[in-house]
């Protein structure tokens, strides 16, 4: 269910992007200017992949490319307005749609599904993006 929240979210980008082109996006908003290796970990792809991704990404708009002030060799990727944007519009969607989802169940109901939301989350901890890891609540 929650996937599919999630690829229905791009459907109010009218079809500006694709999913794995999101998952760039995505990725960025989270980290801000990264390096090219770190955002490739990040997405369990090879560098080459990110490289032609961040191409098109590059040529949309969406996406700049720059160097590490430190070491010039590495190569970074930053959001550009119109991609943070783009990521902006379908996060949006999915919180008002999780919430529509959410209303029709019993208080109760909604309170057992955030606690369960909450210790699958502490449980993935940062092998799926949940880079914060709070006391379970029990």
């Amino acid at each position: 269910m929650l996937a599919g929240v999630a690829l229905r979210s791009l459907d109010v980008l009218d079809a500006a992007v694709t999913l794995p082109q999101f998952r760039l996006l995505a990725v960025l908003a989270d980290l801000g200017t990264t390096p090219t290796g770190q955002v490739a970990r990040a997405l369990g792809l090879d560098r080459s992949t990110v490289t032609r991704l961040a191409d098109r990404m590059v040529a949309a708009g969406h996406v700049a490319r720059g160097t590490d002030p430190g070491h010039r060799g590495v190569v970074t990727l930053s959001l550009t307005g119109s991609g943070r944007d783009l990521v902006a519009a379908a996060s949006d969607w999915r919180r008002q749609e999780l919430a529509r989802i959410m209303a029709r169940l019993a208080d109760s109901e909604q309170e057992a599904v955030t606690t369960a939301l909450t210790l699958l989350l502490w449980a993935a901890g940062d092998e799926y993006g949940s880079g914060t890891h709070h006391p379970v609540p029990v």
